[in-house]
């Protein structure tokens, strides 16, 4: 074999031991650090250890996660929801993004015991219509809510004052429907729109009208019935008085009398 060849394949050969022991390292530290199976661990000086499980289709926030991680990244996943306690024994967890799921729901104390913690929440991108504030809890963490399906009525205005995170992230809350759709609220940030309209007065008018023509539509029935059951009377007892006067008898005339007084009372 000419010497250039043997030189090539030597370098080959050393280039690819050295990445079977790279990789080889990685693996092992990963093991060592309990990292899941559908994420990726790296550890640095400056950001301290990163859990990276994006793009890796999961429908659940993965388990037995390294309670020294600081940065988790679960974002372009299939999360429809975030339970109780999901992130529970993270309590050096700096960082989390949920974004690009399909997160249309956030149990209550879905964020427990990060709020000591946690001062980057990412959640947009999402399929979110209302925040609830037995979900975030005591958290106080800047929140990306931009990109939500945001809808716009009395129970999120009744949820916004109880939230405790940095107030520059509810400017992202922007409305995309409003109940009732009267007030228009749409392509609004809520803050804004919420100064100008109180959505659960607005309700509270559209219940009452709905409640007045509710009894009004019974009230209707009821007089309806009873102009019917009195025509239906009259009309019996005028038959019923003219069968008695086609009799010949005298007590057929006694009863005709007493039939012709009822019918004057009807």
């Amino acid at each position: 074999m000419p010497m250039g060849c043997q030189a090539v394949a030597s370098c080959l050969s050393l280039t690819f031991t050295l990445l079977l022991d790279v990789l080889g390292v990685c693996l092992c530290h990963q093991a060592e650090n309990g990292c899941p199976e559908s994420c990726l661990c790296s550890e640095s000086v400056d950001s301290g250890l990163v859990v990276r499980c994006s793009d890796m289709h999961l429908i659940a926030v993965p388990r037995d996660l390294p309670n020294t991680t600081q940065h988790l990244y679960l974002d372009n996943n299939l999360l429809l929801t975030i339970p109780s306690y999901a992130f529970i024994g993270l309590p050096l967890l700096f960082k989390l993004d949920l974004s690009h799921n399909r997160l249309a729901y956030l149990e209550p104390g879905a964020f427990q015991d990060l709020a000591d913690s946690l001062s980057s929440l990412d959640l947009s991108s999402n399929q979110l219509e209302t925040l609830d504030p037995k979900a975030f809890g005591d958290l106080r963490a800047q929140t990306n809510l931009s990109h939500n399906p945001w809808l716009c009525d009395c129970r999120l205005q009744l949820a916004m004052p109880q939230l405790l995170l940095d107030p520059s992230s509810l400017t992202e809350v922007v409305c995309n429907t409003s109940e009732p759709e009267a007030l228009e609220a749409q392509g609004m940030p809520f803050i804004l729109v919420a100064t100008d309209l109180d959505f659960c007065t607005a309700i509270q008018r559209t219940t009452d009208v709905a409640m007045l023509i509710t009894m009004f539509g019974w009230f209707t029935m009821v007089i309806s019935y009873l102009v019917y059951y009195v025509r239906h009377n009259q009309e019996d007892a005028i038959r019923h008085l003219e069968y008695l006067k086609s009799l010949p008898n005298r007590q057929a005339r006694s009863e005709s009398l007493t039939l012709n007084q009822a019918v004057t009372q009807l």
